[in-house]
């Protein structure tokens, strides 16, 4: 009997005997971390918007919060239409399961933030419309409906191609969309805290960073199945189209920072931008297994703060920070 795989195509229904064991220790870390967006206090944010923002700072903010109204729910999509049908293990979709809760929560906490940030409707409809009306949001979301659509008429993952053409997708949403815009954008967001200012959209930045975190481990750890299980799906136009597609995002990505920080932000530069998205588009592609491209290093020392550690080390080491209690445990082999 020839044993099943996680790209394979099907439903299997059995949590016992657990296949994959290390996903479901990955849905049981992020229930740990579960947050609210009622515990983030913006009323700082008010006095910094009002009293300490120029027009150049409240620009980049602007646009920073055009783009996270859309981005969250975009990924959402893609894993509600392309990736819960096609990873073939319970224990991996319970975790996608709470993923996509955690994509909703992010959402509200960007309509949250918009509604607090942005008190005149007519200022809030250009932001939930920038998608088509911002040139450098409408290029990102263009280059995320292109993998999205490559696969969505895929029912079923039967051919060497058609499990490639899945894993392309999947690895653009964990090391582009997810793994580099949203990484740029917290970016900015560490920067206005690095000065003191917008405490709140800080803090709620750290639950959606540790969440973001978790997306990504969870789709490597799926590659690295998928990749040990049929090595043969990653030969050499895998890794030249992974290659390209990170220097497409790292362009795309850098079009959004000529936008965002063209009335002048002391402190940032276009240059610096360039230096630190491309530091993370490698750190993606070692991720992967696959060579850097870039050999940048990290400009921002601001990212380097112990808090900001702590997140990205959070599958790396038990974070005590903020766990739900959750007792008791459920044997799915027990008599009920």
């Amino acid at each position: 009997m020839t044993t099943s795989r996680l790209l394979d195509p099907g439903f299997n229904l059995t949590l016992r005997p657990m296949r994959y064991p290390q996903f479901y220790e990955k849905y049981r870390d992020a229930v740990r971390n579960t947050w609210t967006v009622e515990e983030v206090d913006f009323a700082p944010d008010i006095n910094d918007l009002r009293n300490k923002f120029g027009p150049a700072e409240r620009h980049l903010i602007e646009r920073l919060v055009a783009f996270f109204a859309t981005g969250d729910a975009i990924v959402s999509n893609n894993l509600v239409l392309n990736l819960y049908k096609h990873i073939n293990a319970p224990e991996a979709r319970l975790y996608l399961s709470r993923q996509l809760y955690e994509e909703a929560l992010h959402v509200q906490f960007y309509l949250t933030l918009l509604d607090t940030y942005l008190p005149e409707p007519e200022q809030r409809a250009k932001a939930f419309d920038a998608i088509e009306t911002v040139p450098a949001i409408r290029h990102k979301a263009e280059f995320c409906f292109r993998w999205m659509d490559s696969i969505n008429t895929l029912d079923r993952l039967e051919t060497r191609e058609q499990r490639r053409q899945f894993l392309l997708n999947l690895i653009c949403f964990a090391t582009c969309i997810e793994g580099l815009f949203f990484f740029g954008a917290f970016a900015y967001v560490y920067y206005l805290r690095s000065r003191g200012l917008l405490h709140g959209l800080a803090s709620g930045t750290n639950w959606v960073f540790r969440d973001e975190s978790g997306h990504m481990a969870f789709a490597f750890e799926v590659i690295r199945v998928a990749r040990e299980e049929e090595p043969e799906l990653f030969d050499e136009q895998m890794k030249a189209d992974v290659a390209m597609m990170l220097r497409e995002a790292v362009d795309c990505e850098l079009q959004f920072a000529e936008d965002v920080l063209s009335g002048g932000v002391a402190g940032l530069s276009i240059r610096d931008m360039r230096q630190y998205l491309e530091y993370v588009a490698d750190q993606r592609l070692a991720q992967l297994g696959l060579p850097k491209q870039f050999g940048a290093s990290n400009p921002f020392p601001f990212m380097d703060l112990q808090d900001v550690q702590e997140l990205t080390n959070f599958f790396e080491r038990r974070v005590s920070a903020y766990q739900v209690g959750v007792q008791g445990e459920v044997a799915f082999d027990a008599a009920f």
